[in-house]
């Protein structure tokens, strides 16, 4: 979902916002306060727009006026706007996690799965009962929210594709990037359009925010958290590609919790294959690591690799 927001930015704008996933955090936080006002399903729509907005003055009052010095000023500024959003958060909100709890539709298990030493996996709807778990070899509930996460994240980047390609508006985005002359001259307003689209992006941030507010911990490292990783994927994705940032997710996805899974170590498996590993033997240190262990560093070194033998990506285009 983040990925999504910050693909729209950079490749309609050329923008790399270090602040994306401050954003994400904002969001988090206004709909924090908007669901003791107003509900949670309310705060789903307006926090985003909140955030959209603030985007959107940024972009307005800021960016544009570093966005004729180039590329690095841009990065600077927004780097410089991820410290401003924290301190201010936690001037707000304090430096300690809010109760940001999801609405009851949300809470429970969407479905549990059952392992059986004879009878193999089962899939139970809802929560499993305790005599169920109780005469099973493992019982695994799937919790409600994250289930509406992935539906949401889904049909924002289906919205988002059919935004872009499918529709007037999406092609004038287009247009005002690789050229913004002719769009001027057909009477659209660039500028706007391009504050526009930073915008949606924070605002695509922020309903992020609201969705991993209520599934993890809504607190001010939460964009610590998470921000780094948003690059890893778009980058391992192709930048500007809004397919590579869906391929990309998955890929990071399963590098980050398929290998915890796995307790076996380089040491294991020389083991196994008859060599004789002590702590004598050179590099047991790193031999000695478990796939658990290393599994969140895993992404990053992909990251690396994909640089250094395919740079644009998995589905970008390198441009000419």
């Amino acid at each position: 979902m983040l990925s999504s927001g910050l693909t729209l930015i950079f490749s309609m704008m050329g923008v790399l916002n270090f602040a994306h996933a401050s954003f994400y955090m904002v969001g988090a936080y206004v709909a924090y306060s908007l669901v003791g006002v107003l509900g949670f399903w309310p705060a789903l729509l307006l926090a985003p727009l909140a955030v959209g907005v603030m985007g959107a003055g940024f972009e307005r009052l800021a960016l544009r006026r570093v966005h004729k010095f180039g590329h690095v000023p841009e990065l600077l500024i927004t780097f410089g706007l991820s410290y401003v959003i924290l301190e201010l958060v936690q001037l707000v909100w304090g430096r300690t996690a809010v109760p940001f709890t999801p609405p009851p539709e949300l809470q429970g298990s969407a479905f549990t799965i059952v392992s059986h030493a004879s009878q193999g996996m089962s899939l139970v709807l809802g929560k499993a009962g305790p005599d169920v778990c109780a005469a099973a070899v493992s019982c695994s509930n799937f919790p409600l929210t994250k289930v509406f996460m992935m539906a949401v994240a889904l049909l924002m980047l289906l919205a988002l594709w059919l935004l872009l390609t499918r529709t007037r508006v999406g092609l004038v985005i287009q247009a005002s990037l690789t050229h913004p002359e002719m769009v001027e001259a057909l009477g659209h307003n660039v500028p706007r359009v391009l504050m526009l689209v930073f915008g949606s992006g924070c605002a695509l941030a922020g309903l992020a925010g609201v969705v991993g507010g209520i599934t993890f911990v809504t607190e001010p490292n939460m964009a610590a958290f998470i921000g780094a990783i948003i690059f890893v994927v778009v980058v391992v994705g192709g930048i500007g590609s809004l397919a590579g940032a869906f391929v990309g997710s998955i890929v990071v996805g399963l590098l980050q919790t398929l290998p915890l899974t796995v307790n076996g170590s380089l040491a294991t498996l020389m083991t196994s294959l008859g060599f004789t590993v002590t702590q004598a033997t050179p590099g047991y240190p790193l031999l000695r690591l478990t796939m658990a262990e290393v599994a969140p560093i895993l992404p990053y070194l992909l990251m690396v690799l994909i640089l250094i033998f395919r740079p644009k990506g998995l589905l970008g285009t390198r441009e000419d």
